[in-house]
């Protein structure tokens, strides 16, 4: 045998031993303790479900606006001779009150002059019908008379009319939203002067989804528009004012009975009486100004034999985790009527007595068994959504 194959057959014998020498070791090894596995059962809080009669609200919000809104614009021409220390941006004024004054003088003299011409006109008929009644005029010739004298009371009833134009008032008590003109600036017709807005009556536009409009008690559009502020639904207005929390009353008085094109959405329109307390501020908030952007809680229908469970209680896909008698977890779906915030109200796929599991659970199975601590309805606690 060459030395090149004993070098081989002494390599292939080494291994040999190797093996069987990590082989004998591992028999010498004693075997591992068996131990009988031990499931961890997780604790949870539950929730007994009860029914009751719910009293839904529903939210909206918008920008107040006033109800009448005039822009002011001059029907003569004419410079204007004086204002009102109540004719600025803020100002509240009377109704009637004089608020500016446009140069009369060439309208006083129209007037004299109108006057002037028909008792002239009327001195003629009166003639003409005398003269008539003796038989010395013709039919046409009265006619003519009777023409002159009516023309001359237009031209009359015309330049008195022109005349109370160049006072500006208004047929309503308000507050003005900006002044345009000053004292010795001439206008001529058409010319804006300032803007003013009605103080008895404010509107707020709230826009409602689908979905909302089934929880209100809105009647017709024409039902409605008939008995106005009587019968809509109530209202609460609430905003921020100087870092104070406010509310506000108000009430449901039209639809505008149109669906937004963009939106989708059906506006209602509520009404404030008196935003400013101007007429009676007794036992009334602040005033409410006219642009203050409001949130809006409208009074909704009461509905009976609701089941309230928190609404993180609610997975993702409409589904909530119930604990059933042996305490383990079964999965279902529900039909959830409404929710908000904090609470999802439901109508099927629960029942009263059933219980629920209000603390979060990343990973649900169904049987799985569970340690649970029950909670009254009334101390529902919310966890995180496990949505």
């Amino acid at each position: 045998m060459s030395p090149k194959a004993k070098r081989i057959g002494l390599i292939f014998l080494i291994l040999i031993v190797a093996v069987l020498v990590a082989v004998g070791l591992g028999k010498l090894k004693p075997p591992p303790v068996k131990k009988e596995a031990s499931q961890v059962e997780i604790v949870i809080d539950t929730l007994a479900l009860t029914a009751s009669s719910v009293a839904f609200t529903v939210e909206s919000q918008g920008t107040v606006l006033p109800r009448t809104e005039t822009v002011l614009g001059a029907e003569v021409a004419g410079s204007i001779v004086s204002i009102s220390s109540k004719f600025v941006a803020g100002g509240v004024f009377a109704k009637n009150e004089e608020l500016l004054r446009i140069d009369p003088t060439n309208y006083e003299y129209a007037v004299a002059q109108a006057q002037a011409l028909l008792d002239q006109r009327s001195i003629e008929y009166e003639g003409a019908k005398k003269l008539k009644a003796q038989g010395y005029r013709a039919e046409a010739e009265m006619a003519s008379a009777t023409a002159a004298r009516a023309l001359a009371e237009a031209d009359l009833v015309r330049a008195r009319r022109n005349l109370d134009r160049t006072s500006i008032r208004l047929p309503y008590a308000g507050l003005v939203r900006s002044k345009d003109v000053d004292i010795g600036q001439y206008v001529n017709p058409g010319s804006r002067l300032g803007v003013t807005f009605a103080t008895d009556i404010a509107e707020v536009r709230l826009a409602l989804a689908d979905s909302d409009l089934g929880f209100l008690e809105l009647p017709a559009v024409a039902a409605l528009a008939a008995y106005g502020e009587q019968k809509g639904p109530k209202v609460v207005l609430s905003a921020t004012q100087r870092g104070i929390p406010m509310k506000w009353d108000a009430r449901i008085v039209r639809t505008e009975g149109v669906v937004d094109e963009k939106s989708r959405a059906t506006y209602v329109v509520a009404r404030i009486e008196d935003p400013y307390l101007l007429k009676n501020s007794a036992g009334k908030s602040e005033p409410l100004p006219v642009g203050t952007f409001v949130h809006a809680s409208i009074e909704g229908k009461t509905v009976d034999n609701v089941i309230r469970i928190p609404r993180s209680a609610i997975r993702g896909n409409g589904q909530v985790v119930f604990v059933d008698d042996e305490d383990r977890l079964r999965i279902r779906s529900v039909q959830v009527l409404r929710s908000d915030a904090e609470y999802a109200y439901l109508v099927g796929g629960a029942n009263v007595g059933d219980r629920i599991s209000i603390t979060a659970i990343e990973s649900p199975i169904n049987g799985l068994k569970v340690n649970t601590t029950d909670n009254d309805a009334d101390d529902m606690p919310v966890t995180s959504d496990n949505e």
